[in-house]
């Protein structure tokens, strides 16, 4: 049976490591006869021991091989459809010839604790703990609790001698702890050693370990006392009631080992609260039935808060009475459910943050990358620039000897071709510019058209901004292009404007090479005049007053 092999795998793995010699994870097949016979002998199986002699060709066996056998030759012949009442009698009986056989390994009966409460604690172990190999050996297996269970055991242990658990956080750490712990690492840890002053420490601790045994191992959902109407004489008498998934017993007193009655709970029973009688006195029993076909059983508490924790917890007994799972076992299989989910919910932040990490190192390095060649490029772009301003020197001194040269041309018809040279390209340059300025203007009243245009969107957009963002957003990035656009335009406008004013500075300049280069002539007054030469030169330009001569001399 897998619900019973699986039960009690963790107190076979005591005795099995308590069965081994060189704590290598491998037991002789001779020892394990004995074990296998005494867990066979409690099923009412005999003989399957000497199936052992034949499996596997080796003298010794590991946990793992073990655990096979015992699946397929002693725990398979058990029906699956053991009720839970006889499901926990095997746990018991088995767990027990195990405890005989590790037991020398974990001294008891000291001032601390008796014998008994060690195998209680023991058997609590092995519900709670887990099975695990070892990560240097995997052929050695070890049964260790999580630190939140050992912390849940502490908790439960102290609240019950009336002591405050967490007066000086010494037990705080078992909450983050990821170090698991041994069944002696775990008695070490209970023995209280800063309470062991406690006047009859020794029964206080048995007895809340007995309390804490009750509640998870014989799987007590609820104890206390009840009114129980008799069938004989139907009046309420007063018992003390332990409610357990399958069965719901009554002594005289706690401490009584006698069971006065037992009421054997299925998935037939049903708890229903009674009502008051018509006589509208308040009754000093709060009455509530148990009822399964043609039986009813009227029970009752001095209270009505009392009487809804008994129902509920009737309720959830009668929901686990037809289940292979007891109450405490599933709750700490739920508990290791959730610690196994928050592992994997930690494992995936640490591989989402370790991904993070890895991408903020590539970002990293590549933004070095990039900061490595904006470096070696605006050093390129110096040298770019001190081989432009090389070149601009050099064309300026060309300039100066073309200026030179052409100073000493003295012929008239070379000064004429001259002139109409200068003429036809201030006129190439004009219209040019002229193509420019209208282009530029074109472009700023496009620019405008624009502006004007993405004001009245940007004005429907904030009206609309609720109904869709997105929109917006869209918007906003084509008023940034629209920025970026103008911006650039005005760049060009304002190159074009430096054009202009150099073309008009060069046209200065060619005005004022065609003035000192032409001849002077008298006028009829006697006055010397300066011959102008009909031109595309501004109006506005001054003139030089009459009677005067050019002083301007090339260098």
């Amino acid at each position: 049976m897998a619900t019973l092999l699986k039960n009690v795998t963790n107190s076979i793995c005591h005795a099995f490591n308590a069965l081994q010699q060189n704590r290598d994870g491998f037991v002789s097949k001779s020892k394990l006869k004995v074990l296998t016979a005494n867990i066979a002998t409690l099923l009412d199986l005999y003989g399957v021991e000497r199936g052992l002699d034949h499996f596997r060709s080796t003298a010794t066996l590991n946990f793992e091989h073990y655990r096979y056998y015992l699946a397929q030759e002693v725990f398979a012949g058990v029906s699956n459809e053991l009720p839970l009442a006889a499901l926990r009698n095997y746990e018991t009986k088995i767990d027990e010839v195990c405890w005989l056989v590790c037991r020398m390994n974990f001294p008891a009966n000291d001032k601390y604790y008796t014998e008994d409460a060690v195998y209680k604690l023991f058997r609590i172990f092995c519900l709670v703990a887990d099975l695990s190999t070892d990560a240097s050996d995997p052929d050695l297996y070890t049964v260790k609790i999580h630190p939140m269970e050992a912390f849940i055991i502490i908790k439960h242990l102290l609240n019950a001698l009336g002591l405050n658990y967490d007066g000086d956080g010494k037990y705080d750490y078992l909450r983050t702890s990821e170090e698991s712990l041994e069944f002696g690492e775990l008695l070490e840890m209970l023995r209280f050693k800063n309470y062991d002053k406690v006047n009859d420490y020794r029964e206080s601790i048995c007895e809340a370990i007995g309390d804490m045994y009750q509640t998870l191992i014989e799987d007590v959902i609820k104890k206390g006392y009840l009114f129980r109407r008799g069938y004989v004489l139907p009046t309420f008498r007063e018992y003390f009631f332990v409610l357990q998934p399958c069965e719901l017993s009554y002594y005289k007193h706690p401490a009584d080992r006698e069971v006065c009655g037992t009421i054997v709970l299925d998935s037939r029973f049903m708890v229903k609260p009674a009502g008051n009688p018509s006589s509208g006195k308040q009754e000093k029993v709060q009455r509530f039935t148990l009822v399964s076909g043609d039986r009813t059983y009227e029970l009752g508490t001095p209270d009505h808060k009392t009487r809804l924790q008994w129902i509920a917890a009737l309720q959830l007994a009668i929901t686990y009475s037809t289940g292979r799972e007891g109450f405490q076992r599933d709750t700490v299989n739920r508990r290791k459910q959730q610690r196994e989910a928050e592992q994997r919910r930690r494992r995936e932040e640490e591989q989402l943050r370790s991904q993070h990490l890895r991408r903020l190192e590539e970002t990293h390095v590549q933004l070095e990358r990039e900061k490595q060649a904006r470096l070696a490029a605006e050093s390129q772009a110096r040298q770019y620039e001190a081989v432009a301003r090389e070149d601009s020197r050099r064309v300026a001194e060309l300039e100066d000897v073309k200026l030179c040269l052409e100073k000493m041309l003295e012929d008239e018809i070379q000064a004429k071709r001259d002139e109409e040279i200068v003429r036809a390209l201030q006129a190439r340059v004009l219209a040019e510019e002229w193509e420019k300025r209208e282009e530029l203007e074109q472009l700023q009243a496009e620019q405008k058209s624009l502006l004007e245009q993405e004001r009245q969107k940007r004005m429907e957009f904030e009206h609309r901004q609720q109904e869709n963002e997105q929109k917006l957003f869209e918007a906003e990035g084509m008023l940034r292009q629209l920025e970026e656009e103008r911006k650039r335009l005005d760049r060009e406008l304002k190159l074009a404007r430096q054009k202009i004013q150099l073309s008009e500075d060069n046209k200065g300049i060619v005005e004022a090479k065609l003035q000192a280069m032409s001849p002077t002539y008298r006028t009829s007054a006697g006055e010397f005049m300066i011959r102008r030469t009909q031109s595309f030169v501004a109006a506005d330009r001054p003139v030089l007053v009459a009677g005067t001569r050019s002083s301007h001399r090339f260098s």
